[in-house]
């Protein structure tokens, strides 16, 4: 089961953990099989701890998951943050997963039990990550935006099922609220 990030600082390979994490893959899959994620920024960058994406809004406050609303962790004991490249859902506490997520830039093993883990990034693209994490920031966020422009789904152990009963692809807001357009 893999995925590929095409970024502004190249491209991101995933394996994702979808035995151990199936509602996670499964929602991470289908938001990228459907372009939620393209155009999303990396809005949070800490280096020596996590580059975060996933957010349509690109402020961090948002997002939503193929479930309708937030979806529960899936914290399994084998699958730790114990390196650079580990795939994580990032949240707001305790079950609110929904489309927001980082990668490692370091072991950051304080957030095992805390955060669902779902993937990894593959040895051979990892130095991506390195050089997202050298990006000149101003308070975590990148001066210079850090974009995906798309998401490919490789591998899908779900591609010929329907959705689930209770699933649906959000819509993708094109605008934030804070960033009305109009024409004067």
């Amino acid at each position: 089961m893999s995925v590929k990030l095409i970024t502004s600082h190249g491209t991101i390979n995933m394996i994702l953990h979808c035995r151990e994490a199936p509602k996670a893959c499964r929602n991470f899959i289908e938001l990228c099989k459907h372009g939620y994620y393209d155009g999303c920024i990396f809005h949070r960058v800490i280096p020596g701890f996590v580059a975060q994406t996933g957010d349509p809004f690109g402020d961090g406050r948002g997002g939503e998951s193929i479930y309708g609303g937030y979806f529960d962790d899936e914290i399994v004991a084998k699958l730790s943050h114990d390196r650079k490249g580990i795939l994580s859902m990032a949240n707001a506490g305790r079950n609110t997963n929904s489309s927001q997520f980082f990668f490692t830039l370091a072991s950051a093993g304080h957030l095992d039990g805390k955060h669902t883990v779902f993937g990894s990034v593959t040895e051979d693209t990892v130095s991506v990550l390195d050089d997202i994490a050298m990006v000149k920031c101003k308070d975590e966020r990148p001066i210079k935006p850090v974009k995906i422009f798309s998401a490919e789904v490789i591998d899908n152990p779900w591609q010929d099922d329907p959705l689930p009963a209770d699933a649906s692809i959000p819509e993708k807001p094109l605008i934030s609220e804070k960033q009305k357009c109009s024409i004067q």
